[in-house]
């Protein structure tokens, strides 16, 4: 699933339930977030477990949990650039790994272009027990720096929970 898909489409209900820190999809996602600021406004996205504005900042939140074992052998590089497709004129500007829920993600922030539109992005890319986790923060440059810092608590409070994983089938 690309950025532009899943921010694209709104209006469809979430897949599964959040509680405000906690979000469960069926029997194979489970994982709990850091703290949702108050200035975010949950909204509805296909393609996606969960989606925020952040108004104040001129920016969304997109987080997106799948289980499927296609995905077991795929890069965190492959899987961050399927995010982006679509985008043009892209430039990375920081890319590492970082320790994330006891396994490793890669941590990408970049700018690009969708539709000639100049966008700012951060994102983490992370896999455990046959799941996939993204998590984006785009944004208009202008004032993207001063959301990050709420984004990154958001997203180092990530924990998956017990039942969290690929289900056999």
């Amino acid at each position: 699933m690309s950025l532009a898909a899943a921010t694209g489409c709104s209006g469809a209900g979430a897949r599964g339930s959040f509680d405000g820190s906690i979000y469960r999809e069926g029997n194979a996602i489970a994982f709990q977030v850091g703290p949702v600021p108050s200035s975010w406004r949950r909204v509805a996205v296909t393609g996606g477990a969960l989606a925020f504005r952040d108004e104040g900042n001129h920016a969304t939140i997109l987080v997106n949990a799948r289980c499927l074992r296609a995905e077991g052998d795929t890069p965190l590089v492959a899987l961050t650039n399927q995010l982006v497709a679509g985008s043009t004129e892209r430039t990375i500007t920081s890319q590492v790994i970082v320790p994330f829920d006891e396994r490793e993600a890669l941590h990408t922030t970049m700018s690009a272009k969708w539709d000639g539109v100049p966008m700012a992005l951060d994102i983490y890319v992370a896999k455990k027990n046959g799941c996939t986790y993204d998590f984006v923060y785009s944004g208009s440059a202008s004032s993207f720096d001063a959301g990050t810092v709420a984004f990154e608590k958001f997203v180092r409070g990530f924990r998956t929970l017990a039942g969290s994983g690929v289900v056999p089938g």
